[in-house]
């Protein structure tokens, strides 16, 4: 596929952006499916980064009060796949990818991981020209929804970890308390989340329960990361 003179018009005003170097965007567009050209992937790792800082930004600054566990969680809930998939869908992105035909047949700009991706390389790439107030501007226009939205951004990290972990038949993750220390008034539980074949992660909170939930955002942020 070939870039048309004007094809990037509407996209353009979806993004709120529009590219100086064109080629940069239509590498941020393109499937690893095409061989012997530059794809999404370089991008899509520099996307993932500016994306986390951004929204790890974000809340800091809506959630003064939220203790670092449920800040964990909702981070985790916005830069998961289906969340960049949905904005990714927002923007209209999949209609421009370039892919193989082979690769477009098999539901290509429709597939969840795909439209992540080029979500991701797209923020990559406007951060790489255009510097982090456009990309910050972005993110905030199309994860604005998803930050009210209490369904996505206060989900169940310990249901949605235990769902991740049953779709792949591996055993139930389990909790341990390491420790618990302060005033009875005000408690702050360390706790483990273990599971097979993954590093233990810790999480912690003035509940057992805040704790764990913040341990398993975090077990869900490894697991993510390994599974991309």
């Amino acid at each position: 596929m070939t870039a048309e003179k004007g094809q990037y018009v509407q996209l353009y005003n979806s993004l709120g952006y529009t590219f100086r170097d064109e080629s940069l965007l239509r590498e941020a567009l393109t499937h690893p499916s095409l061989e012997g050209v530059n794809n999404y992937q370089r991008l899509e790792f520099v996307g993932d980064r500016v994306l986390g800082l951004v929204i790890a930004e974000w809340l800091y600054e809506k959630y003064p009060h939220e203790p670092e566990g449920g800040l964990a969680s909702r981070h985790t809930n916005l830069v998961r796949r289906e969340t960049c998939a949905e904005a990714a869908e927002n923007i209209g992105l999949g209609d421009y990818i370039i892919m193989a035909k082979s690769a477009e047949d098999s539901g290509g700009r429709s597939r969840i991981t795909i439209l992540a991706d080029i979500c991701e390389a797209v923020i990559g790439a406007i951060y790489l020209e255009g510097g982090a107030e456009p990309a910050r501007k972005l993110i905030r226009t199309y994860w604005r929804d998803f930050l009210k939205d209490a369904n996505i951004a206060e989900r169940d990290a310990k249901t949605r970890l235990q769902e991740w972990a049953q779709s792949r038949r591996i055993a139930t993750p389990t909790y341990v308390t390491l420790n618990r220390k302060g005033p009875a008034h005000e408690p702050l539980f360390t706790i483990a989340v273990r599971m097979n074949g993954f590093e233990q992660q810790t999480g912690q909170g003035r509940s057992k329960r805040e704790a764990e939930q913040a341990a398993a955002a975090k077990m869900l942020s490894l697991v993510e990361e390994v599974s991309a």
